[in-house]
């Protein structure tokens, strides 16, 4: 059988990893690579993983597994790409990168590859778990309670991770009362700020409020960020529906009024409490 000359060699590379990799290595070659991908930088780059994640928990969430496989491939060549950008500048590959999680899923799971017993359950692994990454951050010299919070977390999220390490060590309000207490307070204060303070202490009270309201949920074991998500789902889907209702009679929201459009708003929140919506 005849071979193609002008057929490209990555198509002679075995499908999957191995071409995927070569497939990066190509797309960043200063030579012959793609222009946008050899400008990119472990900064540029990073957002995009950030949102392919997402991606990936929306295709769980709609229980669509042929876009779950194809946001999950998306996701992995953000390592992949992260790791080329790394290997570009001598720092590590993606081979390292496999070699390292690796080594760190063994060494927290002894109970599966050590001589620790597996007869354990959840809770007290999600505990040891715990108290390795901790040995972890400790050897990388992070001894801080609040060290490694990673911070390109969604604010929520972090904001949530961040109240849990201060509780570890006895920084916490006993009880969801005080909390309350507390935003109740946080509350004034912002309203205070808005009459007769700056935009920037208006700014800053606004986010201590959010960030209490965090701390609420925490307490009350809601995970805020998904619990937002949530109300965005719910909010999205309602005034989808106000918007069709104003199509049926010849509208768009641009062409109502606030009166007209809360009046659909409380119609359709009795049909999406029905679950009808």
């Amino acid at each position: 059988m005849t071979q193609n000359p002008n057929r490209d060699p990555i198509f002679e590379v075995p499908e999957g990893i191995e071409q995927l990799l070569e497939i990066m290595k190509r797309l960043r070659d200063p030579e012959g690579g793609c222009p946008w991908d050899i400008e990119q930088t472990f900064e540029t780059i990073a957002p995009y993983s950030i949102e392919e994640a997402y991606e990936v928990e929306d295709a769980i969430k709609r229980g669509d597994m042929t876009d779950l496989q194809s946001e999950l491939g998306d996701l992995l060549f953000q390592s992949v790409f992260q790791s080329q950008i790394a290997a570009d500048k001598g720092l590590f590959d993606f081979q390292d990168v496999a070699k390292t999680i690796a080594a760190k899923m063994i060494d927290r799971h002894p109970h599966v590859f050590g001589d620790q017993s597996n007869q354990k359950s959840s809770e007290q692994q999600t505990i040891d778990w715990e108290v390795q990454k901790a040995a972890e951050r400790e050897r990388r010299g992070e001894t801080r309670v609040l060290d490694g919070v990673a911070m390109g977390l969604p604010a929520l999220m972090r904001a949530q991770k961040l109240q849990k390490r201060a509780a570890r060590v006895g920084f916490d309000w006993p009880d969801v009362r005080h909390v309350i207490d507390k935003i109740v307070e946080e509350s004034a204060e912002l309203v205070e700020a808005r009459d007769s303070k700056t935009p920037e202490d208006v700014y800053e009270e606004y986010g201590d409020l959010l960030f209490v309201m965090v701390n609420l949920g925490r307490h009350l074991g809601i995970e805020t960020e998904e619990a937002l998500r949530a109300a965005n789902a719910k909010f999205t889907r309602r005034f989808n529906a106000v918007e069709d209702r104003l199509t049926q009679i010849g509208k768009a929201p641009s062409d109502s009024d606030l009166a007209e459009m809360d009046k659909l708003w409380d119609e359709v929140k009795v049909i999406d409490k029905q679950g009808l919506l």
